[in-house]
């Protein structure tokens, strides 16, 4: 949209070059496979993807000028990866999509006063004081980073809300509602902190009640397995369908347009309080009403007129706002209408001009 040439480097998938280009943008790959693990499994690949992706960066300064660096966590100590290119005077922006002492707290178990989240902390810090501008998805991330020290002046917020040049509902417009049925949809990576366990429980307590009750679940992840299990032990396994793997978009896009409502069930805990869950914005887009569990973060930009919220992990809660929607069709639509009001001035088609204008300020310092 600006005119500008971009290179992207980022980890590679089995199968995809290792460099490719499209129109003004070049992608570079680096081998790297994720695997589940401990924080040492963690440290390994965050480290060896730092240090490739600096060589790589370096290399490609050098040769090419770059004007602006920007890095996306996480983690957020990737922007060092930028350290020559900012020596050699370019500026670098540091997109926050984590706080990591939150993420890595959560992920491990362990309180915030913990000296190894105290120095995950201490990265954070650095990292933001040593870009030229960050930016961060929520008020609530801003907050948290300031409370640790990090400079106001250094933090923008940029909601990241969904692409709807892709979830386009005038392309894919809502299906008719069919009274007698209810069909939900849950898309993305399959992971425990998506709290589909809760959902698939829900769906059991439900499942004499509404026999006409479908959940299509799109995507793949490490949690599938245990879902699928848990499905089958609650005999549940005709009510909801996996696809078990990442289906193409225009696939997707279809499923969610077919669908009566979306499923956002996110685990709430000290760092989903803070961030937002892309599915809810992409939703919206599509003209679908959602069910969602309650964080501080999502409360703050949506009220209770906007999403059938429910306790997090709380399978009766889930129950009772599904078995609403289920016999108040109208209070769906309803729902959908007023979501879509409050989220206009979260549209892309907004917050990519507060984007433009922070990475215009760096280019023109």
């Amino acid at each position: 949209m600006m005119g500008h040439e971009v290179d992207v480097v980022c980890l590679r998938r089995a199968g995809e070059p290792w460099r490719e280009r499209q129109g003004r943008v070049r992608v570079y790959r680096v081998p790297l496979s994720h695997r589940r693990g401990g924080a040492v499994r963690y440290l390994f690949e965050y480290g060896f993807f730092l240090l490739a992706a600096a060589s790589l960066v370096t290399l490609l300064h050098l040769r090419r000028r770059y004007d602006l660096v920007q890095v996306n966590s996480m983690p957020d100590a990737l922007v060092f990866a930028a350290l020559v290119p900012r020596l050699l005077g370019a500026r670098v922006l540091l997109d926050l999509h984590e706080c990591m002492p939150e993420f890595f707290a959560t992920k491990f178990g362990l309180p915030l006063q913990h000296p190894a989240v105290r120095l995950v902390a201490r990265v954070e810090r650095a990292s933001i004081c040593f870009a030229d501008l960050s930016c961060t998805c929520t008020d609530q991330m801003r907050e948290a980073f300031l409370s640790r020290g990090a400079p106001p002046r250094k933090l923008k917020v940029v909601l990241n809300s969904a692409d709807e040049q892709l979830f386009d509902r005038i392309r894919y417009p809502p299906a008719p509602r069919d009274p007698g049925r209810l069909v939900l949809v849950c898309h993305g990576s399959v992971e425990r902190l998506y709290g589909l366990d809760t959902l698939i429980r829900a769906v059991a307590l439900l499942k004499s009640e509404l026999p006409n009750l479908m959940v299509k679940i799109y995507g793949e992840g490490t949690y599938l397995q245990e879902l699928r299990v848990l499905s089958t032990e609650l005999g549940t396994d005709d009510a909801i369908s996996f696809s078990g793997r990442f289906v193409p978009m225009e696939e997707l896009l279809h499923a969610i347009s077919t669908a009566d409502a979306g499923v956002v069930a996110i685990r709430r805990d000290i760092f989903r309080d803070l961030v937002h869950c892309n599915k809810m914005y992409e939703l919206i887009s599509m003209g679908k009403p959602v069910i969602c569990s309650r964080t501080r973060s999502v409360e703050k930009y949506f009220d209770d007129a906007c999403f059938q919220f429910f306790a997090s992990g709380d399978e009766h809660d889930l129950a009772r706002a599904i078995r609403e929607f289920y016999h108040q069709p109208e209070l769906a639509a309803r729902m959908a209408h007023r979501a879509a009001e409050v989220n206009e001035p979260y549209r892309w088609e907004h917050q990519r001009r507060v984007y433009q204008a922070i990475a215009t300020s760096l280019l023109e310092a």
